[in-house]
Order: structure tokens, then C-alpha cells, then sequence
């Protein structure tokens, strides 16, 4: 398998630490933001949403979006409750990373990282983002106080999901993530994990 990453992006690491969890290995294929490889991906028809990562399988089939494929990899896999509504809670916090998470805390992050992007970074937009971020890390908190996990009693793709943007929200977005116990333990088990590859791994 080939694997078309953004080394820097959150999405594209998700995908990586799964596979360094499961032991699986493919080619990587490195599609910076603004690089020529990026350009030439998406002129060789390899990104067919336009962005990484993708997954290109050994029959030449392209999945992209990173919590596709994440199932797709995770099928099978303890990583993917067997029981119907714990597997429908997980995807449930799946939905809620692309559409709410994603869009306030990797954000506010990629502002403040991304040259290219520093001019939308006013101090009125990051201040939104930083309020907005906060009361959705309280969401996360509100579950991890009391559970080791998003979902049930052990690690589901959930957790490697919202774990991608979450543990460099303090780093990259300036997110007080001192305020928040209970997702930092969370951060600490998930990054003690067997076969554990940080986002530089």
C-alpha cells in the first residue's frame, strides 16, 4: 500500500499511528502543504478530494478522507467494538472530530503554524477559536474525568481520532490544556501505547 501524508497534518497522522499500532507498513508518500509533490499528487489524479492523506491500495483503488480510512484499516481489529451501539458511539465521536473539532482546534493551530496562512490568524478570529475550542475540549473532558476512554472500557479508533488534533492543541493553538485532567491522562495512556509513533515518528 502506498500512503499519500501530510507530515504536518493532523488527519494524515491519525492514519500513521494506526498503522504503527497495528503493525502494519506501507509507503509513504510526503505531500507537504504548498510543496511540488502536493501539486503533482493532485495532478496525478492521487487525491481525489484534493488533499491528503489517501490511501492508495495494492490493486491501485484510492480511499481518502483520514477516519475512512481508518475503518477501512481498523476492520477486524480490536480497535472496532463488535457490539452495534458501541461501534455507532464510536463513529458518533468520529462524526464530531470532522465536524466540530476539527474545524476550531486544528484550525486555530494551523493559523499560527502555517506561514501561508498567518494573515487570517487576527486576533479577533483566534480569540474566537480559542472560547470555541475550549468548550469543546470541556465535551472531551466531561467524558475522560470519569473514563480511561471515548468509548466503553478500552482504546477504539475514537480515541486515535480525537488524540491527532488534541495532543498538539496546547503546543500548536495555545489551548489551556491545563484546564483539562482528564484528557491529559487520556493524552498520557494513548501516547504510552505499544508501537506508539509520535507526529514527527
Amino acid at each position: 500500500m502506498k500512503l499519500y501524508s501530510m507530515p504536518s497534518s493532523g488527519n494524515s497522522y491519525k492514519v500513521r499511528l494506526l498503522m504503527a499500532l497495528l503493525g502494519r507498513e506501507c509507503q509513504i508518500v510526503d505531500v507537504e502543504d504548498s510543496s511540488v509533490a502536493l501539486a503533482e499528487a493532485r495532478a496525478e489524479g492521487r487525491l481525489p478530494f484534493g488533499k491528503a492523506p489517501v490511501l492508495e491500495l495494492d490493486d491501485g483503488r484510492l480511499l481518502p478522507e483520514s477516519n475512512a480510512i481508518l475503518m477501512w484499516l481498523g476492520e477486524g481489529s480490536a480497535l472496532v467494538p463488535c457490539d452495534a451501539f458501541t461501534r455507532a458511539e464510536m463513529l458518533a465521536w468520529m462524526f464530531w472530530e470532522q465536524n466540530q473539532h476539527e474545524g476550531v482546534v486544528a484550525v486555530r493551530g494551523a493559523l499560527q503554524f502555517y506561514p501561508a496562512r498567518r494573515a487570517l490568524a487576527t486576533p479577533e478570529r483566534l480569540a474566537e477559536l480559542l472560547e470555541r475550542g475550549h468548550a469543546l475540549l470541556q465535551i472531551m473532558e466531561d467524558r475522560l474525568a470519569r473514563h480511561d476512554w471515548l468509548v466503553g472500557e478500552s482504546l477504539t479508533l475514537a480515541d486515535l481520532t480525537l488524540y491527532a488534533y488534541t495532543h498538539t492543541a496546547g503546543s500548536r493553538g495555545g489551548f489551556e490544556m491545563q484546564r483539562f485532567p482528564g484528557v491529559n491522562r487520556w493524552l498520557g495512556r494513548i501516547a504510552a501505547l505499544p508501537g506508539y509513533k509520535g507526529l514527527d515518528g
